[in-house]
């Protein structure tokens, strides 16, 4: 392997909508349940995730469908404040970044990339590159999107690996000649990577 590509979300860092909507509560008739549901599980989320709307368009259609009595300031910050560091993770990236390309693939938005990029910043400074799906106008499971990666890495696909919490990324990746690796935290991480032949 040449290149190793983390996804961030439950992989780098663990994040919890939930939070969000917890701090939403006061500001609307709706339960963070219903919030969730109107949001989150909707075309909403892909549209502000693959860079079709922008930050002001989403936190008004957010406030509007969640009947949100409070601006968009209190809505963003209660937006971008879900993360915590996956130590499992984080602390590994020292020790790959002088033998690996490292990159980031993630499906974000500008809330929540502003935020990891600042609060992750020690770690993510190990990264040859970020690939955040908003800027780059795909999310994963898209061929593009994997694609965009291995071009970045600078080597065949066969040669890249994509970490992801999510099955189906894995699949997506795989499909254009990607390996991957489904990533479940305590489930010997480092012993996986030792078996794709990677050196820790």
């Amino acid at each position: 392997m040449q290149a190793i590509i983390f996804d961030f979300g439950n992989v780098l860092g663990f994040f919890d909508h939930n939070k969000t909507l917890r701090r939403l509560e006061p500001y609307t008739d709706m339960s963070a349940a219903e919030m969730y549901e109107t949001v989150y599980q909707d075309r909403l989320e892909d549209d502000f995730e693959s860079g079709r709307i922008g930050d002001i368009d989403f936190l008004n259609m957010f406030r509007g469908l969640c009947r949100l009595r409070c601006d968009n300031a209190v809505l963003g910050a209660a937006m971008a404040d879900i993360f915590e560091p996956n130590p499992e993770v984080c602390d590994l990236i020292p020790r790959l970044k002088s033998r690996y390309r490292l990159l980031l693939g993630s499906n974000t938005n500008a809330i929540h990339s502003r935020q990891f990029r600042q609060q992750f910043g020690d770690v993510l400074s190990s990264f040859h590159s970020l690939v955040l799906s908003h800027e780059i106008g795909m999310r994963k499971p898209k061929a593009g999107f994997f694609q965009h990666c291995q071009q970045l890495a600078g080597c065949p696909a066969n040669e890249c690996l994509f970490i992801d919490d999510l099955p189906d990324n894995i699949a997506g990746a795989k499909a254009v000649g990607l390996q991957g690796i489904v990533y479940r935290p305590g489930e010997d991480f480092v012993g996986r990577l030792r078996g794709f032949g990677i050196e820790i």
